[in-house]
């Protein structure tokens, strides 16, 4: 009884034989196949081997062979300046080291080190070891050859060897700078490093000496130039001073001479018209008073200058008693009493001696006045010849100023030169440099290169990552078809299953029917797996025709016609195997039957069907032979005489299984599928490319021919890359031994 169709769907679920779209990874499922990558280098081992083996020798004997290079180490340090040995105020050098701000210490640092692997210095060490004749050092003393030797030491330079073979390490955070000279003798290696620090102390302090000889010739020029502008300058001065008589005093003394009595002069007149003014004020009081006075006007006493006269005040006093005494005598006497006008007489007299001292204190007042008028014109005439001297003076001050800074530029230029001439003339004496050995490089006891370990580990991994890395490009630029995902994926094909190789015979030939001799073996279960899928393809309406192609010759498409054709066979269809290949027809000789006869003897009207068809040991199985090889097979095929027999051949036999030509080499298949249910493309693992394999379907889709999918054949299922598929099939096969799958796949 036959099992349901979801019981067998269950059983292939997880086979590549079974026909299912690919499904999407489970949740938490690695995106990366670790065990893809270990089969591909499995499968791959005799490219990673072979250059493991081959770099890891090489590394080696290169290793071996090689040099051994010894290294030394002369530890320097470079101060921003040398010990100041004078006053660093009072004495600079020619050449600074530097200020000891961060970039300005950078740039010096870089170029210390610039300075240290220059040729100048390379060649100084050169010339103070003799190295142009050191034959060990050129590495010529291998040459027996004196002429050619002497060729070969004329065209080595021994100051590019030098500083080809010496590294300058500076120590990070600090002033230490490393000098690593490398050579294949430790002692001279040590002898150059120390050289070579010596040579560059020797190097700075030779450009500082040259640099300060240069500036002392150039200060000295500069001197004797100044001294003779001195001079001249000097005397241009003095002849200007003798003819303006500004000899005795200078002409900044004589400028403030002038100022001063300018300055004194203007302060006296402005004090004599403020005196003026104030006069003219009290002469005009004066002047009004005065007519009063000669009227008897009480009034010019009033006035400050009358006012403040002592003598004025007792005349005062003097006349007020006369009056009073007057007054009472008239009190007592009648007019013209002799003592009455005697007391009139008196106070006459005391007016009288009022009046005349208030007039002499009149007139004492408007001669001041004129004192002071007279003093404010003596004022300004002076202050005029003042301004007049002043005026003489400015005219010549413009010369005098630029005679004068010219001599004061002059000296000044002169004392400095001086100065810095006397400075470096000192300096240049001082032989201290900014540059000292911390420690001496010394004969290394082992070498640094070849590092016979580190290199044989690098080859390891070379050799490893290298291996696998050729592996995956060959993996990459392998274009042929060997998984199920190539097949679904890049051909967009059903994937229908696969057979494993099958095991030749004695002679080499393949065992064609080694499926039905051999029913239980895992090529079998294989080819009953892809029976089976096919069947399942249209469970509703049974397959009749069946059409059997390939991309390319030599892919096993005529094997995988007869095994299936004998799978179908033993599960109860008659089944009916016809040789379509009319270019290479081979299926009379795998049941060894006769080819006189056959389909293209039946296309062109010769015979019967039943008489071309031969019986063969598999029951059920029939197999119609090519017959003849015509000239002209795919005319053939178009005929409607080949599309009739097609149909006699399905009402007499339940299965159909057409064995054709490669897709990819003639027209045949494609018009053949045309006219059948479905087409089956066999692809040979490992081989079939799948750009032919892409075109083959292609081509069979222009013409809307059904293509059932495609059989992976000729696997090696002991291969590691298909391991997990026989490991699928030998599961699937003992599970259909045990449940009955077997005889379910009878099918329809």
């Amino acid at each position: 009884m036959a099992v349901p169709p979801t019981k067998l769907e269950e059983v292939h679920a997880h086979a590549p034989g079974y026909a299912h779209e690919p499904s999407q990874a489970e949740p938490g499922q690695d995106a990366i196949d670790l065990r893809a990558y270990w089969r591909t280098i499995l499968r791959r081992r005799w490219i990673i081997i072979p250059f493991f083996v081959a770099t890891v020798l090489v590394t080696a004997l290169v290793t071996l062979r090689q040099t051994k290079i010894y290294d030394a180490t002369c530890t320097l340090i470079i101060d921003l300046s040398a010990p100041k040995v004078l006053d660093s105020e009072q004495m600079k050098d020619v050449v600074e080291s530097g200020t000891g701000g961060y970039w300005y210490s950078k740039e010096y640092y870089e170029t210390q080190y610039k300075v240290i692997t220059s040729r100048a210095v390379a060649q100084r060490v050169s010339d103070k070891l003799a190295l142009s004749t050191n034959l060990r050092f050129l590495r010529i003393d291998g040459i027996q050859d004196s002429a050619e030797r002497e060729r070969k030491r004329l065209k080595k330079d021994p100051a590019e060897i030098l500083l080809d073979n010496l590294k300058v390490q500076p120590v990070k955070d600090s002033r230490v700078v490393r000098l690593r000279y490398e050579d294949p003798d430790p002692a001279l290696a040590a002898l150059i490093a120390n050289t070579w620090a010596e040579a560059y102390i020797a190097e700075n302090l030779s450009v500082k000496s040259v640099t300060t000889q240069h500036a002392s010739d150039w200060l000295e020029q500069q001197l004797a130039d100044l001294e003779r502008k001195l001079d001249q300058s000097g005397k241009a001065l003095f002849e200007f001073k003798r003819s303006h008589d500004i000899v005795a005093t200078s002409w900044e003394d004589r400028q403030s001479m002038v100022s001063q009595r300018l300055t004194a002069t203007n302060d006296a007149l402005t004090k004599a018209r403020v005196r003026k003014a104030e006069l003219e004020a009290r002469n005009e009081t004066i002047a009004a008073l005065g007519a009063a006075l000669e009227h008897g006007d009480a009034e010019a006493a009033s006035l400050d200058a009358v006012a403040a006269s002592s003598v004025i005040q007792q005349l005062k006093v003097r006349y007020a008693e006369a009056q009073t005494e007057c007054a009472d005598l008239r009190a007592k006497y009648f007019e013209n009493h002799p003592k009455l006008e005697a007391c009139d007489k008196k106070v006459a007299s005391a007016k009288k001696a009022l009046q005349d001292e208030i007039r002499t204190t009149f007139e004492a007042a408007r001669l001041e006045y004129k004192q002071v008028e007279q003093s404010e014109k003596n004022l300004q005439a002076l202050l005029n010849e003042t301004k007049r001297d002043a005026f003489s003076l400015n005219q010549y001050e413009r010369d005098y100023l630029e005679l004068k800074r010219a001599y004061d530029n002059n000296q000044r230029l002169y004392e400095l030169v001086l100065k810095r001439l006397k400075d470096t003339g000192v300096t240049g004496l001082l032989q201290v440099s900014n540059v000292r050995v911390l420690d001496r490089a010394l004969p290394a006891e082992k070498p640094v290169r070849p590092n016979v370990w580190q290199n044989l580990l690098l080859a390891l991994l070379l050799g490893v990552i290298g291996g696998v890395g050729l592996a995956f490009g060959a993996e990459y630029l392998d274009t042929s078809i060997t998984t199920q995902d190539q097949i679904e994926e890049k051909l967009g094909l059903t994937f229908l299953g696969l057979i494993p190789s099958i095991p030749k015979n004695a002679e080499g030939s393949p065992q064609d029917l080694f499926v039905f001799r051999q029913p239980k073996s895992p090529v079998a279960e294989c080819v009953r797996s892809v029976r089976t899928n096919l069947l399942f393809m249209s469970p509703e309406k049974p397959l009749k025709t069946i059409l059997i192609t390939s991309s390319g010759p030599q892919e096993g498409k005529t094997t995988t016609a007869a095994s299936l054709a004998a799978t179908m066979a033993t599960s109860g269809n008659r089944t009916l195997l016809v040789d379509a290949d009319m270019r290479r027809p081979r299926v009379h000789r795998i049941f060894g039957a006769s080819n006189a006869r056959g389909l293209s003897s039946l296309i062109v009207g010769e015979g019967a069907l039943d008489d071309a068809v031969h019986s063969t040991e598999i029951p059920n199985l029939h197999v119609l032979a090519c017959g003849p090889v015509p000239p002209n097979p795919a005319e053939l095929l178009h005929t409607a005489v080949f599309k009739a027999l097609l149909s006699e051949m399905e009402r007499k036999f339940d299965r159909v299984i057409i064995d054709s030509p490669p897709v990819g080499i003639v027209a045949d298949a494609v018009v053949m599928a045309t006219s059948v249910d479905g087409t089956l493309m066999v692809l040979k693992a490992g081989q079939t490319s799948r750009d032919l394999a892409r075109r083959a379907a292609r081509q069979l889709a222009d013409v809307n021919a059904r293509v059932f999918g495609a059989v992976l054949n000729d696997l090696d299922l002991e291969n590691q890359k298909y391991g997990q598929y026989y490991y699928y099939y030998r599961y699937g096969y003992y599970y259909g031994r045990e449940k009955g799958i077997a005889s379910a796949d009878a099918g329809p």
